[in-house]
């Protein structure tokens, strides 16, 4: 079997939209809306890859894994739950890593390319 290299501006993808507000008690603020495509997924699911799309919001951040980001598009912040913040821009990257607590919060509609490594089993779009 020939594995090929993933190009994301030209791959296949499986595209899903959620409304964020549907997961019980993880918004805080706003109707964010969320656009995924992935362009890649490990045989055992653990490790993704892919394109995300946000409209604005703050919710309860993911846990549970570690994810690198690259924003395309927008403007974002996280805040830990010690209440310290970063912001991040078009054309930055960054690295969550697995044991953050906090927020994500969408300050302008955001697409980011993103890799996430799941260790811990849980749904991971």
């Amino acid at each position: 079997m020939t594995v090929k290299v993933i190009d994301f501006q030209s791959a296949a993808s499986v595209s899903s939209h959620r409304r964020l507000a549907d997961l019980p008690n993880r918004v805080v603020q706003g109707d964010p809306h969320h656009e995924t495509r992935l362009h890649f997924q490990s045989s055992d699911e653990g490790f993704i890859a892919g394109t995300w799309t946000s409209t604005p919001g703050k919710w309860h951040a993911f846990t549970q894994r570690d994810e690198f980001c690259y924003l395309i598009l927008g403007h974002i912040r996280l805040i830990a739950e010690d209440g310290s913040a970063q912001e991040f821009r078009t054309g930055d990257a960054f690295l969550i890593p697995d044991g953050f607590k906090g927020y994500w919060e969408v300050l302008e509609t955001t697409t980011k390319h993103f890799v996430i490594r799941d260790r811990h089993g849980d749904d991971l779009i």
